[in-house]
């Protein structure tokens, strides 16, 4: 059965970084190798651009990560965490990925996100059906929206292979 994946097809790999490391955190108290995670993304294709979004504390413990993120083939783009009146926290590049995977089409004949999010599914339909991408999803099946696999043309469960991709 065809994959979908050739060797011509230019590739762009966009990482939530903040989902993947919860993800692998809470199932399996282990840290993503990223590093294989774009090597599968790129499938032996023309990688065009990969990024990874992440978020910036004020302790600034993830500096030697992110650093690791560009050795590895990203570009990294961060903010800060947001710290609301009464100590709540947010920080998502949900908005951010989006407008990338949007501009990045015109460029590109596949998108692979790297996320579970189901906040997703309106722009992977939207990549598909107007944009005319091939959209791949790569996560961990337990925390991945069962709707998100459905929507996308491909779907890599890194829980099928932990020594692969955990570290």
């Amino acid at each position: 059965m065809p994959t979908g994946k050739f060797p011509e097809q230019r590739v762009g790999v966009l990482v939530d970084i903040q989902n993947m490391y919860y993800s692998a955190k809470v199932l399996y108290k282990k840290k993503v190798d990223f590093k294989e995670i774009l090597k599968s993304g790129v499938a032996n294709r023309k990688l065009i651009r990969a990024i990874s979004y992440g978020i910036k504390t004020i302790e600034g413990l993830e500096k030697n990560f992110f650093e690791a993120l560009q050795k590895s083939g990203y570009e990294v783009r961060t903010k800060d965490l947001q710290i609301f009146p009464g100590g709540a926290k947010k920080g998502d590049w949900d908005v951010g990925i989006t407008v990338d995977a949007i501009k990045l089409a015109e460029h590109l004949d596949v998108i692979v996100l790297v996320t579970g999010d189901g906040d997703y599914i309106p722009l992977v339909e939207y990549l598909q059906n107007t944009k005319g991408c091939r959209v791949e999803v790569i996560a961990f099946a337990e925390s991945t929206s069962a709707k998100l696999i459905e929507a996308a043309d491909d779907f890599i469960n890194l829980s099928e292979n932990k020594k692969k991709f955990l570290i």
